[in-house]
């Protein structure tokens, strides 16, 4: 497995959100690593109050969070794969230590549901996984090594089984992202020697969402990084890159997720 990606796909103006945290990507243990993309750690001391946005990935993330200055007491959560754009309310002082699971490698943590049952929802990590979430543990060190460490223990600790199921929904995902001329489930299925029900099936059971819905997901990030990027986006180029029959349909579809124009988006 390589490390961790270090594009900021799905993050909405990565460079001003960095210029208010200090965030970071770290590896789990080897073991882990068939599972997990990273994890990633954000700390803030923040004068005022700043508003996060991010177009999700495919992923389920396991999220350790404490907010200083709402005086609730520190947690952790399970968030399904994101439907929609997210947004996060920054303020004060603050930590979040996150786990993004690959595309399919959140089900053999939590092998009792398909992973769609999770998706668009956010619910306490006891609630899902089979053992106490260690918070104080993962939250409370100041070297990040002792948080990556406890990261690491308590995922071991819920001992994954390997799902041939799952890893081989992972490896299709990477390949809608990797490979643009996949820009239809049909082609995808046919690719795979698969009818397009049972590759639904598979994605709906591992990934949480269907092959379409990743195939868009991973339009939008791409045409999202050309809009921050690049000041003279030819869109309906882009739009003829990315699959689409014409500019209007990937107007549509970036608009309804990140709630603007990709135009307006570029321009502001």
């Amino acid at each position: 497995m390589s490390g961790p990606r270090r594009d900021n796909r799905g993050i909405v103006d990565a460079r001003e959100l960095f210029s208010h945290v200090h965030f970071r990507r770290r590896e789990p243990a080897p073991a882990l690593r068939p599972y997990l993309a990273f994890y990633w750690l954000i700390d803030w001391d923040l004068p005022q109050p700043y508003t996060s946005y991010v177009v999700p990935h495919p992923s389920v993330n396991l999220v350790f969070q404490h907010h200083g200055s709402t005086g609730e007491p520190a947690f952790a959560e399970v968030a399904g794969v994101g439907l929609g754009l997210f947004s996060q309310t920054l303020e004060g002082r603050g930590r979040v230590c996150g786990v993004k699971f690959r595309p399919g490698g959140f089900r053999p943590f939590a092998p009792a549901h398909p992973v769609s049952h999770w998706s668009g929802r956010r619910l306490m990590a006891d609630e899902v996984l089979a053992a106490p979430s260690p918070v104080p543990a993962v939250l409370d060190p100041a070297e990040e090594d002792a948080r990556v460490a406890a990261l690491d223990a308590y995922l071991l600790a819920l001992a994954p089984e390997p799902d041939p199921q799952a890893e081989r929904a992972t490896a299709l995902v990477e390949r809608v992202r990797t490979d643009r001329t996949i820009r239809r489930v049909g082609e995808l299925a046919r690719a795979e020697g698969l009818s397009a029900r049972s590759l639904q099936r598979l994605f709906a059971t591992h990934v949480g969402v269907g092959p379409k819905w990743v195939i868009l997901r991973y339009r939008i990030h791409e045409a999202l990084e050309r809009a921050e990027t690049d000041p003279e986006v030819d869109w309906a180029a882009l739009a003829a890159g990315l699959g689409y029959s014409d500019q209007a349909h990937l107007v549509r579809d970036f608009t309804a997720t990140v709630g603007a124009p990709p135009a307006a988006f570029a321009a502001r």
